[in-house]
């Protein structure tokens, strides 16, 4: 069991002055796995003045050092990438296979922002011999959440780094093992003196305070919307930038000429990415309704092919549920589905036969209807809404019939004619007949509607100056 009791402020391991303790369960086996000292306000204002004081030194330093900087974090997270592995596995019961993805996502960022730092124009000089300058911004807010946590800390700081600026990172108190790994990352890449400082807490105190905090320039949030909207007014009240990747209800679109044998497995997978978990998951199937039949057949027999809670085997895709509230919460949009009308194909509701932990049982629902709350709200778990659609218009419309904008997918043979659909969906990432992060290039995460704002680039840390 690991206790955790120092937080990474200053570049130092320094006791918290907070002493409120949260144990951290496995969700696999329901074993106790570590404890935390969370941080207070007093350890969050500190955190801020370390940042403070380091921007006036680091906001100066060279692309070449900032450079060297996130090539040395890029190499300790390669040395700690198994440990990294398993804290992820035991913490929110991700399977090894995904979190091996996500671990080298995360590393790769460090390199991939390098690469766009050496290339990027932090002066241009006019043809009038004016310039315009872009200058560090300030102290900037980091809030990741527990799912893939370490990969949402790696995006935000790797182009505030490049750009100069330093870091407050609040991450999730459930993924403290995580952080504390990757803190010590941190320590080895010998990163300077206050540059990034990371605070345990709660987000209703910490998350909180930083960001209404007067000295913080800009807040970079992964979360629910619901939050998201609390930080954006607390922002709007001082000017503050924000950049906002939110909750999602991603539509995935099967066209009638679509291969099914590829498509419904990989819709499957779309759906329940991370356990469902996940904010860019197609929880809303589109399908044509003369096919609906066999894609339902398609559907349960996919299902039945899915690896469950084997988290260290390699084929294995659904874990468990983070803890017991996100079970429960689960729990109760599957008994909202069935209440309001909606048919389980598969699954519903309890626990998953055969395991101890918060193993939810993968559903998907069929006669879904629009007004359905199964339909409107994320459920953030392995719940799958099929919808059927008599013309391709009609899919659109129901696609984006949706305060969300995050995610979308598309299935279909004929490229241009999927390409077509796919620059119909209002969302920030569209993908066709593949799913998410497949590739080798790192996307700038972007959002549409109330999924968030701001593409997390090296500009949006950055100050425009002209000068005449």
């Amino acid at each position: 069991m690991m206790h955790i009791d120092t937080v990474y402020i200053n570049g130092e391991f320094v006791k918290p002055h907070g002493r409120k303790t949260l144990t951290l369960i496995n969700p696999d086996n329901l074993e106790t796995i570590g404890k935390v000292i969370l941080c207070d306000k007093k350890d969050a204002a500190y955190a801020i003045k370390c940042a403070k004081e380091a921007f006036k030194t680091f906001s100066k330093t060279s692309i070449r050092e900032r450079a060297e900087i996130l090539q040395r974090l890029y190499d300790a997270i390669s040395k700690r990438e198994d440990e990294l592995n398993a804290a992820a596995v035991q913490e929110y019961g991700s399977p090894i296979s995904a979190t091996r993805g996500r671990t080298r996502f995360a590393k790769n960022i460090f390199l991939t922002v390098r690469d766009k730092m050496n290339k990027f124009s932090f002066e241009q000089i006019l043809h009038d011999g004016s310039k315009i300058l872009k200058a560090p911004l300030g102290v900037t807010a980091a809030i990741s959440p527990w799912n893939a946590n370490y990969t949402h800390i790696c995006q935000k700081i790797a182009p505030a780094i490049a750009a100069g600026c330093t870091v407050v990172l609040k991450p999730s108190e459930y993924s403290a093992i995580e952080t504390q790994l990757l803190c010590e990352c941190f320590s080895e890449a010998r990163l300077p003196k206050g540059v990034v400082n990371v605070v345990n807490g709660i987000g209703e105190e910490v998350g909180s305070y930083i960001v209404k905090h007067k000295d913080i320039a800009l807040i970079n949030f992964t979360g629910s919307t619901k939050v998201g909207r609390e930080i954006s007014k607390n922002a709007a009240k001082m000017i503050k930038r924000t950049i906002l990747e939110l909750g999602g209800k991603s539509p995935n679109i099967i066209l009638d000429d679509a291969d099914l044998d590829t498509a419904i497995p990989n819709a499957l997978k779309i759906a329940f990415s991370n356990s469902g978990q996940a904010c860019h998951a197609g929880s809303r199937l589109f399908v044509p309704e003369s096919r609906f039949e066999q894609i339902c057949e398609l559907l349960v027999k996919s299902l039945k092919e899915i690896k469950i809670g084997a988290l260290y085997d390699e084929q294995c895709y659904i874990g468990p549920l983070i803890n017991e509230a996100q079970f429960n919460r689960v729990q109760s949009f599957i008994a909202s589905g069935i209440k309001e009308g909606a048919k389980v194909l598969a699954g519903g509701l309890g626990k998953l036969e055969g395991f101890n932990g918060y193993y939810a049982k993968p559903t998907i629902f069929t006669h879904v209807k629009p007004n359905m709350k199964i339909a409107r709200e994320e459920i953030f778990g392995p719940a799958l809404c099929v919808f059927t659609y008599k013309s391709v218009h009609e899919a659109i419309k129901l696609a984006n019939d949706t305060i969300y904008g995050l995610a979308g997918y598309v299935s279909g043979t004929d490229l241009n004619r999927a390409k077509s659909v796919a620059e119909q969906i209002f969302a920030g990432w569209v993908y066709i007949n593949k799913g998410v992060y497949e590739g080798k290039s790192v996307i700038p995460h972007v959002g549409a509607k109330q999924s968030g704002a701001g593409i997390n680039g090296i500009d949006d840390y950055l100050q425009f100056r002209f000068i005449s």
